[in-house]
């Protein structure tokens, strides 16, 4: 009986104001049959340190997160907080 254990980023989403979310999935296999299957997801929103991130997630808000995008997030969230 041979167990392994593997993760992998599955899904990469972006959303309208340049949030990143993404899924990743744990596998336990045996004998190179799932066993298990567990998903941890988690966001980014513009401009987050990215220290820890996986590497392939790391690319797409490189991308995405431009200053437009960036300035628009911020502008956005401070004045969601005057409302408050």
């Amino acid at each position: 009986m041979s167990l392994t254990k593997t993760t992998a980023i599955d899904q990469i989403t972006v959303t309208e104001d340049g949030t990143v979310l993404y899924r990743e999935a744990t596998k336990i296999l045996e004998n190179d049959v799932e066993i298990s299957k567990q998903y941890h997801r988690s966001s980014l929103v513009p401009a987050q340190d990215l220290t820890g991130i996986p590497a392939n997630v790391v690319a797409i808000c490189n991308t995405v997160w431009t200053a437009e995008v960036v300035s628009a997030y911020q502008a956005a969230e401070a004045a969601r907080n005057q409302g408050v």
